[in-house]
């Protein structure tokens, strides 16, 4: 039994081998023959598709012109790809007939074929006129599939049978009477070895099983050499490659330690978590040759680290927010325990509806891994702004810490201290203040993809903060902000009306609540607002909820609440399109679900690159308010939920 690329013993019962065809002498320097190939359609996609992609007289066509006897041979060799293929799929009664024609033409007056097995298939050829083009066929009769018959597990030094546990048979999945497809004969040996090792067993082989044909019955019987070998625990673990990296630090962070039991996917686990520290380029395993005298298997991971510094830019632009436009400068494995250091320095306020000039934002951001301990970060920042919004004109200074840990695969918590110095200027009033945070955030999501950028498809996303504040000016004075989020994701393909993925339904609640202070006991920029692309998108930044009688300038509120209907639809590879509804209030009570519920409506269209889609929605409010802005165009990269 064979299949294309691929090849494992086989004998026939009650038959004789037969010999292979001698190879046909080199073409002679000379003439070149044209041709072209036509493979026709056996009835099983599969089996065409392994076709094709094993003649060589369809891939050598029109990039390797040969004479007539090298051509011949091409032919011949055909043949042979040919049944490999058929006996890949099953049948091995099947057979191919290649017929070479040459047409009639103003060359060629008598229009001639010949099979491709004709023994005097080289002379024919070299007897075609120049400037004729051959036409080539190929046809197969299948014949019918065989079926998979006995199937015995064998050690692989002989010593017995090998039996196997029930999740064992499982994994391996082949059965008497499955069709004889080479592919899932080989994958079924492949899934019972990494079993074998996922349970400890680092030295398991499976090997390309013996294969005999029993052509009265019509099926395959199958004979696995089997190598279980000991169960074993990883042993010691080698660092190569480390140049600025702390071996120590490494070894803090791996997920794997020597004495735990041998599992491959444990191991691909820690190299992925490794690999996705940042600091390197590659990070590759490998178990030793073979087990240590103390019976554990040694592991090696091999680093290469890469590039320390890198450069980027950020643009990004909203009618009422206006363009952002800025760089960054990123400094990886500061001090060799994979601390990223990043400077960003941004314009902002590029024009606008909610905006009144250009600001600045510029800050410096440290990011150390496992720290304090084991699965969690720790952050610093340090950040000047200046925000000119119509609302209020703010500058301020920000100094905060964090610390992000990781509970499970889905929960997180994020915890810190923040302090801000700020002046802030409203309606030709400026007060400064002064606040001390202590945020906390709890967040889940099981969406389970690779980054932010990319669009989720399914699951939910929760966020549930509670930011205990204090306001030290002249008397100090104190408030919390709630606040909740939650988003989930309906892939139509759930329901088979579309194929995965390119037909989602997006829904997102927002509800948040300032407890203990009145609007305006406290800073204008710890209030709620409504508006833009994080809430209600058709309205300008902070153009929903209460505003100064007689001007489209915005108070704040105490209270927030928003929610949010997306229909996704993916168009050809590359392509897409959105439409939503938004709709939200903010009040100026502690309680949610009051003050005056404005609706915007709009729809996108996105390109999908390799990071994210870069996306560009426009929008329109439904209820607009006095002053309000009639439509708003957001571009970004990334959804907005």
């Amino acid at each position: 039994m064979t299949f294309v690329g691929v090849a494992f013993a086989c004998t026939t019962a009650n038959a004789a081998a037969s010999g292979g065809a001698k190879p046909a002498a080199s073409a002679p320097v000379g003439q070149t023959i044209p041709y072209a190939t036509k493979i026709a359609a056996s009835g099983d996609g599969d089996l065409d598709a392994a076709i094709n992609a094993s003649s060589d007289l369809l891939s050598l066509q029109k990039t390797q012109a040969v004479g007539p006897f090298a051509l011949a041979g091409r032919i011949r060799s055909d043949y042979g790809r040919v049944k490999t293929a058929l006996e890949s799929f099953g049948y091995y009664d099947g057979a191919a007939t290649i017929t070479v024609q040459r047409p009639k033409s103003a060359q060629n007056p008598q229009d001639s074929s010949i099979q491709g097995n004709d023994i005097g298939l080289p002379q024919w050829l070299a007897d075609t006129p120049k400037g004729v083009t051959l036409k080539i066929s190929i046809s197969v009769k299948r014949g019918p599939q065989y079926a998979i018959g006995a199937i015995s597990m064998t050690a692989a030094d002989g010593k017995g049978q090998v039996t196997l546990s029930d999740s064992e048979r499982q994994a391996f999945g082949l059965k008497t009477g499955n069709p004889a497809i080479a592919a899932t004969v080989l994958s079924a040996g492949g899934s019972l070895e990494t079993r074998l090792k996922e349970e400890g067993h680092p030295l398991a082989a499976v090997a390309t099983p013996t294969a005999y044909l029993r052509p009265t019955t019509r099926t395959l019987d199958l004979r696995f050499p089997v190598t279980i070998g000991p169960r074993a625990n990883i042993g010691a673990i080698s660092l190569d490659g480390l140049q600025r990296t702390h071996p120590a630090f490494i070894r803090r962070a791996m997920t794997v330690a020597p004495g735990q039991l041998y599992q491959p996917s444990k191991i691909e686990d820690a190299r992925q978590g490794l690999a996705s520290l940042g600091v390197f380029s590659t990070v590759g395993v490998k178990d030793a040759p073979k087990l240590a005298p103390d019976g554990t298997m040694p592991l090696t991971f091999n680093f290469q680290e890469a590039k320390r510094h890198s450069i980027g830019a950020e643009v990004a632009y909203s009618t009422d927010l206006g363009g952002r436009v800025g760089a960054t400068w990123t400094h990886y494995n500061l001090f060799g325990n994979a601390e990223r250091l990043r400077l960003t320095a941004l314009v902002t306020g590029l024009g606008g509806s909610a905006q009144q000039g250009l600001g600045y934002d510029v800050y410096a951001d440290l990011f150390k891994p496992d720290f304090p301990g084991k699965n969690q970060n720790a952050s610093f920042r340090v950040e000047g702004l200046r925000q000119l919004f119509y609302s209020y004109r703010q500058t301020a200074l920000l100094a905060r810490a964090g610390i992000v840990r990781r509970l499970n695969k889905y929960w997180n918590v994020n915890y810190g201290v923040a302090a801000e110095q700020e002046s802030i200027n409203q309606f030709g009033v400026t007060r400064d203040y002064t606040l001390v945070f202590a945020p906390l955030t709890a967040t889940f999501d099981n969406t389970e993809v690779s980054s932010p950028l990319v669009p989720a498809t399914h699951g939910f996303r929760v966020s549930l903060s509670a930011t205990p504040s204090a306001s030290v000016i002249n008397h100090t004075s104190f408030f919390a902000l709630l606040q909740a989020n939650a988003s989930t994701y309906f892939d139509l393909a759930r329901f088979g009306l579309s194929k995965e993925g390119r037909s989602v339904f997006a829904f997102r609640a927002i509800v948040g609540s300032v407890q203990g202070a009145s609007t305006y006991d406290i800073p204008p920029d710890q209030r709620l607002y409504g508006g833009g692309s994080a809430t209600i998108r058709g309205f300008r930044y902070q153009g929903v909820g209460p505003q100064f009688a007689g001007t489209k300038y915005a108070i704040g509120g105490t209270s927030l609440d928003a929610g949010t209907v997306e229909f996704r639809q993916r168009i050809l590879s590359s392509f897409g399109a959105a439409a939503f509804v938004d709709a939200g209030q903010v009040g100026s009570g502690s309680s949610p679900f009051t003050g005056t519920l404005r609706v915007g409506a709009g729809g996108g269209v996105r390109y999908y690159t390799p990071i994210g889609p870069i996306r560009l929605d426009i929008a329109v409010p439904l209820n607009r308010p006095p002053r309000g802005d009639k439509w708003e165009l957001y571009i970004g990269l990334g959804e907005t939920f």
